[in-house]
């Protein structure tokens, strides 16, 4: 496990949230600190988080222990540039990672073992990417091994790693599923606060 990056994307300006959506609370924590606790309970020490808009704000509220944090100033070009800023900071490190497993900063419901799960099928073949599995479409959190990076560095515009995952055929959906929710609006953090208590 030590030879995965896990690497958070939290750049984003929550246009549709209108507050910094990283900074809601969902209990007593706030969405990107549930995240962020999810990837150290999985690898602590090779925790890496991208941000950009609210980043000064975010940081003054966030705890910061065992995570290395990114600033991506080209935020405003979309979701591609998060990840070219956080593959560029990962393989400037000194580990020589096997590959990065890629989260979104705004999917609090995602599950540890479901994560531990994909690391385990990465560790048995990693020249596979492993992709979440939607039924209908493969996307995030998604395991990356360490010869696509530069790939990975090369993207452009607001689709992310969808090109990649899309186009390759060297890519696992992992077998089971859990829950992706990804919060927005303030609907969807209401829903997904519902869900909790019922």
């Amino acid at each position: 496990m030590k030879n995965i990056a896990i690497l958070v994307l939290a750049a984003g300006k929550s246009t549709r949230m209108k507050t910094p959506k990283q900074l809601v609370k969902i209990g007593n924590n706030f969405l990107l600190e549930t995240v962020l606790s999810k990837a150290k309970a999985i690898n602590k020490n090779h925790v890496y988080c991208v941000l950009g808009a609210n980043a000064t704000t975010i940081r003054r509220e966030i705890s910061s222990s065992n995570i290395h944090f990114i600033y991506n100033n080209n935020f405003d070009t979309g979701l591609s540039a998060s990840i070219v800023s956080g593959i560029n900071a990962i393989h400037l490190k000194p580990n020589k990672y096997d590959g990065v497993l890629i989260l979104l900063g705004d999917m609090p419901a995602v599950e540890k073992e479901y994560l531990k799960d994909m690391i385990h099928l990465f560790s048995k073949d990693k020249s596979k990417i492993i992709a979440s599995n939607y039924k209908n479409k493969i996307g995030v959190p998604a395991i990356f091994p360490n010869h696509y990076f530069l790939q990975l560095k090369s993207l452009q515009g607001d689709f992310g790693a969808k090109e990649i995952l899309n186009k390759n055929i060297n890519v696992f959906p992992m077998p089971k599923q859990t829950n992706f929710i990804d919060i927005d609006t303030e609907k969807d953090l209401q829903n997904f606060k519902n869900s909790i208590l019922n």
